[in-house]
């Protein structure tokens, strides 16, 4: 399948997706994938963060929880519209990291520099905002561990390290925007109940207009990133024709 671009569907890419994700599935609450669920959690805080400093506000502090929890603390300058924007970004958060490390892997080759910068994020996060011992034991343990990722591991494990990552947060978001959607409980106490408390609008449509809008990144992300861009190959000079005399 080609683009109008000229690029191909690279199967061996899609293929190694698609194992990541079901075998994301299958070991879902396995205690060994907890660490990468507190990355996505974290992944969602600083969602919510980086608007709040967009908007002109601050970060007091941000917290994560063994058990999938997170909360950002911060300071907004008075609206409506800036709560909005804040309460909305946790949910694109996700889904635009996945989208990222997809793209930014396999569609322009930077996966080593990917990995790089995720370290230098959690270890921004850790120092400036962690609010608990353990928050800032998790940023610092992970940049660590991703940092030295970047600079010793062969560039075929870090393209699969970070592929397996994007997996793995397509189907967290997906997971989590469900249980907005369909367990009122979770959606009491989600973001979607913050936004609905903010405008008329019940809390289970902000959960359905963020899940399609999170589907739909997501979708285009990984349709350009299983895309391999076409080669122009390698041009060989042109050979001087020899003259007869």
């Amino acid at each position: 399948m080609r683009t109008a671009s000229g690029a191909t569907l690279d199967f061996g890419r899609l293929a190694l997706l698609l194992l990541l994700m079901g075998a994301s599935w299958y070991f879902w609450y396995s205690p060994v994938l907890l660490p990468v669920k507190v990355l996505v959690v974290m992944m969602h805080e600083t969602g919510h963060a980086l608007a709040a400093l967009l908007v002109g506000g601050s970060v007091d502090r941000v917290h994560l929880q063994l058990n999938e929890g997170g909360s950002c603390f911060s300071r907004l300058p008075p609206g409506v519209f800036n709560r909005i924007i804040v309460s909305s970004a946790g949910y694109l958060g996700s889904a635009v990291a996945g989208a990222g490390l997809m793209l930014a892997t396999f569609r322009f080759r930077l996966g080593r520099a990917v990995m790089g910068a995720a370290s230098v994020w959690l270890a921004v996060m850790g120092f400036f905002y962690a609010g608990d011992p353990f928050t800032l034991a998790f940023c610092l343990g992970m940049a660590l561990a991703m940092g030295l990722g970047a600079r010793f591991l062969p560039t075929g494990l870090v393209d699969a390290l970070n592929l397996f990552l994007a997996a793995f947060t397509a189907l967290y978001v997906v997971f989590d925007l469900r249980d907005d959607l369909w367990n009122s409980a979770v959606r009491a106490q989600s973001d979607a109940a913050i936004l609905a408390s903010e405008t008329w609008v019940p809390s289970i449509i902000w959960a359905a207009l963020w899940t399609l809008l999170s589907l739909a990144l997501l979708g285009v992300s990984a349709w350009w990133a299983m895309h391999a861009k076409p080669s122009g190959g390698v041009k060989m000079p042109p050979m001087a024709r020899a003259r007869r005399v």
